[in-house]
């Protein structure tokens, strides 16, 4: 009942439950009686169900407006019949079936490419900052038209039929099989043909389990350096037809609602840090940069068709063809990709139409409400140019980061080498050498609220300026990656208004997280500046202290550190 009361707000149950719940003076009807307050549940049978006078059968509901119409003795049972009305709202469905979808045939590809072919998609001239953005706009419109002629959109009804993938051809034809023995059986009642109906249905089952075990097991061994896919596949086995998508009635209005309370969350965690009196300047680097990066080296066309292939296919609302598609056409475009790229690269400057991402709420958990809004986490998408145009900066970014041994060694988050398990391994070997030395360990797990999203962007131009050492056009490409930042909330075929981004690193975008480890560089300055081990993944920081059981005095400087 505590599992049924959080999961659901409205309960109906119904059923012979055994106690006279007529006679008020038994301890038992009391304790039942007691229990059903407590979960804030009715019980609405007032009058006799039983042929002996008392009433045993009983109509518990929460949150459903019920009405008991009539208790009918039908001579069928020494058991009534109870008649009521439950008064319900059924949401109308039918426009979340209906979606917008391309369809694109074995022969689309060839079309599309000679379509491109034909046509120039833009004249290459990058001389100034408007060209940047004019050229982005250029290429997805010319794409965009050339998509449409080859697979335009249609509105289709989605099918609500459930694909098992592990329904092969033998599986099909062994419940055929069952379904036959069964029409037997039950035309002839005869034993063996009733003997014959279960070995076919144990032979079914078995092929059924078989089947699934062998689908899973390819998953998992094809996909044994890919965790991702096996906690997907795994979260998907124990938690079978559990569905995290937005469960709100979705309308432009609903859209708008969660648009808003996202925003609105970010502005209170921001208005409500307190600034402590006396407190210290961030501390300054304790390194100096001799060679400033102060420009990109333009990329080239190997280096361009390595980064498409390495990403993932993943497709944005805003793309104006999808990924995997654009990978399998990318001969006929990767020149105009190309060119707005090292046109980026060379002036410093981020188009403005790649700043839009597309959020979709999705419900944090499966048990908890989905009426409320705080119950929703925003999965942002953004442009697939966008992260093309961004792995070609990360990659050079990274080189200077190594080069000069920027990035703090006790953050394990979003590197090369770097995971939980290397976090994992440095704290408790530190934890356990320390108990061999017959100390205890002090341990403080922080965790910051909306880390990423809650990013000052001006503190941020500072560490890109000061601890990491850009300059010129390459700081000016990110204070313009940072700058007029858009997003919008898509929910089914709904959309909200769009909204501005005014502080955080952007969410789904490949420099995000990193650009976080170099907002946080200060901090593990700051923890080893009192003596205190340390270890960071992403924004959970471990602050620990080995300390003799006879001093207790040294958890001053952990304290003082916090």
């Amino acid at each position: 009942m505590s599992i049924l009361i959080t999961n659901y707000d409205a309960l109906l149950i119904v059923g012979d439950f055994n106690f006279h719940v007529d006679n008020q003076c038994d301890q038992k009807v009391k304790e039942f009686m007691n229990l059903l307050d407590s979960f804030d549940l009715r019980q609405l049978v007032n009058q006799p169900t039983h042929k002996a006078g008392h009433t045993l059968d009983l109509v518990i509901t929460k949150g459903l407006k019920v009405d008991i119409k009539q208790v009918i003795d039908t001579g069928l049972s020494d058991h009534f019949l109870l008649l009521f009305n439950i008064e319900i709202m059924i949401e109308n469905t039918h426009e979340k079936h209906i979606v917008k979808k391309r369809f694109f045939d074995s022969s689309a590809t060839l079309k599309l490419t000679n379509i491109l072919t034909n046509q120039s998609v833009y004249s290459a001239n990058y001389n100034s900052e408007e060209n940047v953005n004019s050229k982005v706009e250029r290429f997805n419109t010319k794409v965009r038209a050339a998509v449409d002629l080859v697979a335009p959109e249609k509105t289709v009804k989605k099918s609500s039929s459930i694909v098992i993938p592990w329904k092969t051809q033998r599986v099909s034809d062994l419940k055929r099989t069952c379904r036959r023995a069964e029409r037997k059986w039950r035309k002839t009642k005869l034993t063996i043909d009733y003997e014959i109906l279960k070995v076919k249905i144990t032979e079914y089952n078995n092929t059924v389990r078989l089947e699934r075990r062998c689908y899973f097991s390819k998953i998992i061994n094809n996909n044994a350096s890919n965790p991702r896919v096996l906690f997907s596949t795994i979260d998907h086995l124990l938690n079978p037809g559990n569905s995290k998508e937005c469960l709100l009635s979705t309308s432009s209005k609903t859209c708008e609602a969660i648009a808003v309370f996202f925003n609105q969350k970010i502005n209170d965690i921001r208005n409500n840090i307190v600034y402590l009196p006396n407190t210290k300047d961030p501390p300054k680097p304790q390194y100096s940069i001799i060679n400033k990066l102060e420009s990109f080296t333009r990329i080239d066309l190997p280096d361009l068709h390595k980064i498409i292939s390495q990403m993932k296919p993943s497709t944005c609302a805003l793309d104006p063809i999808p990924t995997n598609f654009f990978k399998e056409v990318s001969g006929v475009l990767i020149d105009n990709v190309l060119d707005i790229v090292n046109s980026s690269l060379d002036t410093g400057v981020f188009p403005d139409c790649l700043k839009t991402a597309v959020v979709k709420p999705l419900l944090k958990k499966n048990n908890l409400d989905p009426s409320s809004l705080e119950n929703y986490r925003p999965i942002s998408n953004l442009p697939f140019l966008s992260k093309i145009l961004e792995k070609a900066v990360i990659m050079q970014l990274n080189e200077h980061l190594n080069k000069h041994a920027i990035l703090d060694k006790f953050q394990s988050g979003f590197r090369t080498n770097h995971s939980t398990e290397t976090a994992l391994v440095k704290v408790v070997n530190d934890l356990r050498v320390n108990a061999d030395r017959g100390h205890l360990s002090v341990l403080i797990l922080l965790d910051l609220s909306a880390a990423f999203d809650t990013t000052d962007h001006n503190i941020l131009k500072n560490r890109l300026s000061q601890w990491v050492g850009l300059s010129g056009s390459v700081l000016n490409w990110f204070e313009s990656y940072l700058a007029g930042r858009k997003f919008f909330v898509s929910c089914g075929n709904y959309n909200s208004k769009t909204h501005d981004i005014l502080y955080g690193v952007p969410q789904g975008s490949i420099l995000g997280p990193l650009l976080f480890s170099i907002y946080m560089l200060p901090l593990g300055q700051i923890i080893s500046g009192h003596n205190v081990s340390y270890h960071s993944y992403a924004d959970d920081t471990q602050l620990y202290l080995s300390i003799a059981p006879d001093d207790p005095k040294s958890l001053d400087s952990l304290t003082q550190c916090l």
